[in-house]
C-alpha cells in the first residue's frame, strides 16, 4: 500500500531582519505557524512587533530574510491573508460606514470598480453578525467606541475569507466583552484550520489562551507555550531594567498565572 503524505501548508518565516537608516529594527527572525495555531507575539514597546508584521507583508522592506506560505512568498499571495493594522493607523474621520469598512474585505475577489455582489454582500452580512455588529451597519465608523472599531475591522478580515490572520494589537483599548468576543472568532478560526498571529503588548490572564508566544525585542528570545516564554528569566532578557519592580520570582509567576 501507498501512502500520500497531504503537505503542511506552514507560514514560514527565515531570518527576517529589517533596518531603518541603520539602525536595526529586527534581526534574524526566524519561526514556523502551522495550521490551526493561535500564536501571539509578545514584548515591550518598539520591540518590533508590528514592524515584523508589516515586513512579512511586504508593506515595509525587509533588509534580509524570507516569508513563505505553502513553500510561495507570502507576499504574492496576499489574497490569502487578512491584516487587521493597529487602531492608531487608522483615520478614523473617514466618513465610510460600518457596513462598506466590512465589503472592503471583498474587494480582491470583486476588483476596485464592480458592484458588490449578492454573494459579497451575504458573506459582508454573515461577518457582521459573527461579531455582533449587525445592528450598527449604517454607523459611521468613526462614531464606534474603540472595541466597536476593533469588532468591524476583524469583520473586514472574516469577510476576506482568509487563510492566514495578522492582528496588530486587537485587544488595545477594548472592553471585556469585545475581548471574549475576538477570542471566541480567533478559536472558531483556529478550528477551521487558520493561522492566527497576534501582537499584544498586554500582560495579563489572555496570553493563556494562546497555543504559543514569540516573544520578541529585536530579536527572538523565546518561542513556545506561555508557560515555557513568561520566565522571569526570559522576561529579564525582554523587558530589562523594568521587570526589577516585581521584585520575586512568585510575584512574577502569580502576576501571569494566578
Amino acid at each position: 500500500m501507498i501512502i500520500i503524505l497531504k503537505p503542511i501548508f506552514m507560514l514560514e518565516v527565515h531570518s527576517l531582519a529589517v533596518n531603518y537608516h541603520g539602525v536595526k529594527g529586527l534581526q534574524d527572525v526566524s519561526f514556523a505557524v502551522r495550521p490551526g495555531q493561535m500564536v501571539g507575539v509578545v514584548g515591550p514597546n518598539g520591540a518590533g512587533k508590528s514592524t515584523m508584521l508589516k515586513a512579512m507583508l511586504g508593506l515595509i522592506p525587509k533588509t534580509s530574510g524570507v516569508v513563505r506560505y505553502c513553500t510561495c512568498p507570502l507576499h504574492r499571495q496576499l489574497e490569502k491573508v487578512a491584516y487587521v493594522p493597529q487602531r492608531s493607523q487608522i483615520d478614523w474621520d473617514y466618513p465610510i460606514t460600518v457596513w462598506n469598512v466590512v465589503l472592503m474585505g471583498r474587494t480582491r475577489q470583486l476588483g476596485w470598480l464592480r458592484s458588490p455582489s449578492r454573494n459579497a454582500r451575504e458573506v459582508a452580512a454573515q461577518a457582521l453578525a459573527r461579531v455582533g455588529m449587525s445592528d450598527l451597519r449604517h454607523r459611521r465608523i468613526g462614531d464606534l467606541s474603540g472595541g466597536q472599531q476593533q469588532r468591524v475591522f476583524l469583520a473586514r478580515a472574516l469577510a476576506q475569507d482568509a487563510e492566514v490572520f495578522l492582528l496588530d494589537e486587537p485587544f488595545t483599548g477594548v472592553d471585556a466583552t469585545t475581548e471574549s468576543v475576538l477570542f471566541d472568532i480567533f478559536r472558531e478560526l483556529r478550528s477551521q484550520g487558520k493561522i492566527l498571529l497576534i501582537s499584544s503588548h498586554e500582560w495579563g490572564q489572555s496570553l493563556n489562551q494562546l497555543d504559543r508566544l514569540l516573544l520578541l525585542n529585536q530579536c527572538l528570545i523565546a518561542d513556545g507555550s506561555p508557560t515555557q516564554v513568561m520566565t522571569p528569566q526570559n522576561l529579564e532578557r525582554a523587558y530589562g531594567t523594568s521587570l526589577h519592580s516585581m521584585t520575586t520570582t512568585a510575584a512574577i509567576e502569580d502576576f501571569f498565572f494566578c
